[in-house]
C-alpha cells in the first residue's frame, strides 16, 4: 500500500492506453455506467469548444510541435490545441471528445460531436450556419445570436423583447456545456498540453472528461 509506481511504470502504462486508444473506451464505458442509471437521456447535445494552451517550445531550441497551431482569439494569438465536446443537454455530461490543431474551425467538427441519438443541439455564434450542412442535418439546432446582433434589439419592441427572452433560454440550456471545461481547467487543473503531439494530449482529455463525468455526477451516484 506505501509503494508507489516509478516513473517509467506510469510511462508504459499511458503509452499502453495510447497505443490501444483505450482512452475512448474509458469515456463510453463510464458513460454506459451513467446512462444505466439514468443520468444521461440523450435527447439533445450541446457542443463547444475550448483552446488548451501548448509549450511555445520543446526540448529542442527553437522548435515547437508541428501539430498544434496559432489561433486568434479576442485580439490576441494563441499557440495551442482546440478541445472540442458534446454534452448532454439534461445533466451537462461529456458523450463526445475531438482535439484538434488550435486553428480548425467549431464547425467543422460539430458533428462529430453528435452521438446520432439526439433531435435537438445547442451552440454558441460561432456555430452559425451550421443547420445547412449535410452532416448535421437530422438535427434541430439552436444556434445563439451574434452579440452585435442581440446588441442592436430594442427591448422597448414587443418583438425585441421576444427574441431577447428566446436567446436568454438558448443560454441556459448551452451553459451546461461550460460546466466540463471548468472542471478540466479549475478542479484538475489543467490549462497547458503536457505532451508534444495530438495523439498523447488527446488520450490524457479524453481520459481528464472520463474522470470528469464521474466528479460531476458524483453525489447523485
Amino acid at each position: 500500500m506505501a509503494r508507489l509506481p516509478d516513473e517509467s511504470t506510469i510511462l508504459r502504462f499511458r503509452h499502453l492506453l495510447e497505443t490501444h486508444e483505450l482512452s475512448v473506451g474509458m469515456l463510453a464505458a463510464v458513460n454506459e455506467i451513467l446512462e444505466a442509471k439514468g443520468l444521461m437521456l440523450k435527447v439533445g447535445s450541446a457542443v463547444d469548444a475550448t483552446l488548451i494552451s501548448a509549450p511555445s517550445s520543446t526540448k529542442k531550441a527553437g522548435t515547437r510541435d508541428p501539430e498544434m497551431k496559432q489561433t486568434q482569439k479576442g485580439g490576441s494569438w494563441y499557440f495551442s490545441m482546440k478541445a472540442h465536446i458534446g454534452v448532454d443537454v439534461e445533466s451537462g455530461l461529456v458523450h463526445s471528445v475531438k482535439c484538434t490543431p488550435a486553428n480548425v474551425h467549431d464547425i467543422t467538427v460539430a458533428h462529430e460531436l453528435l452521438h446520432g441519438k439526439e433531435k435537438i443541439a445547442f451552440s454558441d455564434a460561432g456555430y452559425v450556419g451550421i443547420e445547412k450542412r449535410g452532416e448535421t442535418r437530422a438535427v434541430q439546432w439552436h444556434v445563439a445570436m451574434r452579440p452585435s446582433k442581440r446588441r442592436k434589439l430594442d427591448r422597448s419592441k414587443r418583438l425585441d423583447r421576444i427574441y431577447d427572452e428566446i436567446e436568454r433560454l438558448k443560454a441556459g440550456v448551452r451553459a451546461k456545456v461550460e460546466h466540463p471545461f471548468r472542471v478540466l481547467k479549475c478542479q484538475f487543473g489543467y490549462l497547458k498540453a503536457r505532451y508534444r503531439g495530438l495523439a498523447k494530449n488527446t488520450a490524457q482529455i479524453e481520459t481528464q472528461f472520463a474522470l470528469a463525468n464521474l466528479w460531476m455526477a458524483r453525489k447523485m451516484l
